[in-house]
């Protein structure tokens, strides 16, 4: 009896966690790859707190800023500055949810 109830509680548990919404789609950089900047853009589907970061490709954070975002279509315009050439990680992460995707970022 109590193997049922366990399983009955974890099918039921993971219903709940893929069945919620996502707060973060359509995340995308353009261009992709840039020399100078990009804009990143996401649909956030609530009013959240959220932050830009960006990893080089060791896992290394070398960009982390926070935005608040009302629903809809947003744009970050990101500026290299002084990154090197090379692959990076960027992601949006809300309270929920971490999205991510990567970058080339030209000489």
């Amino acid at each position: 009896m109590a193997k049922k109830i366990l399983l009955s509680f974890l099918l039921l548990f993971s219903i709940v966690i893929f069945s919620q919404k996502k707060s973060i789609d359509n995340l995308t950089a353009q261009p992709n790859s840039f020399s100078e900047s990009t804009v990143i853009s996401f649909d956030s589907n609530h009013e959240q707190g959220v932050y830009l970061i960006i990893k080089n490709i060791l896992g290394k954070t070398v960009f982390r800023k926070g935005y608040y975002t009302s629903v809809g279509k947003r744009t970050i315009h990101f500026e290299r500055k002084d990154l090197k050439p090379g692959i990076y990680i960027y992601a949006i992460q809300s309270n929920n949810e971490v999205v991510s995707k990567r970058f080339i970022i030209k000489e």
